[in-house]
C-alpha cells in the first residue's frame, strides 16, 4: 500500500485559527477608523491654516480692512460660507454665514471645506474676531475629542 503524505483536519484548523487571530491583532493594531480619523483631522488643520492665511493675506493687501463681515467679540463665531454660494444666501438668516468669496482667485483657488462637511452653503469652519483684533478660524466638527482652532 502506498501512504500519502497529507495535512490532517486537525492541523489545518490550527493553522485557520492562528491566521485568524493574527490577522485580529492586527486590525486593531492599525485601528482604521482612528486612522481615517487623524487623516480628517490633518486636512481640517491644514484647511484653518489656509483660510486664515488668506484672510491676512487679504488684509495687508487692503490697508488690514478684513473681507466679509467677521464677527468681533463677543459675538459667537459664525460660519465660513462656501464661495460658490451667491453673498446673499450667504448673509441671509437663519443660516448667515462669513462670505469669504472675496479671498478667491488671488489668495485661495476655493474656499475648503471640511472632510465630512455635508452642508451645501457653509464649509464646516467657524471665523471670529476677538476684542484685540485676532482673528479665530475653527473647525467645530474636529474628531476624537481634538480641538482645531488657530488664532492671529
Amino acid at each position: 500500500m502506498k501512504t500519502r503524505k497529507a495535512f490532517t483536519l486537525i492541523e489545518l484548523l490550527l493553522v485557520i485559527g492562528i491566521i485568524a487571530i493574527l490577522a485580529s491583532i492586527v486590525i486593531v493594531a492599525i485601528n482604521p477608523t482612528k486612522q481615517l480619523g487623524d487623516a480628517r483631522n490633518a486636512q481640517r488643520r491644514s484647511d484653518v491654516n489656509t483660510v486664515l492665511n488668506a484672510v491676512y493675506q487679504y488684509a495687508i493687501d487692503n490697508n488690514g480692512t478684513l473681507p466679509g463681515a467677521i464677527p468681533a467679540a463677543p459675538a459667537a463665531a459664525k460660519p465660513v460660507c462656501l464661495g460658490t454660494v451667491v453673498a446673499a444666501a450667504c448673509t441671509d438668516a437663519p443660516a448667515s454665514g462669513v462670505d469669504l468669496s472675496d479671498l478667491i482667485g488671488t489668495y485661495i483657488v476655493a474656499v475648503p471645506a471640511d472632510p465630512q462637511n455635508v452642508d451645501a452653503s457653509v464649509t464646516g469652519y467657524t471665523i471670529v474676531q476677538d476684542a484685540n483684533g485676532r482673528v479665530t478660524v475653527a473647525a467645530p466638527s474636529a474628531e476624537q475629542g481634538a480641538t482645531i482652532s488657530v488664532t492671529r
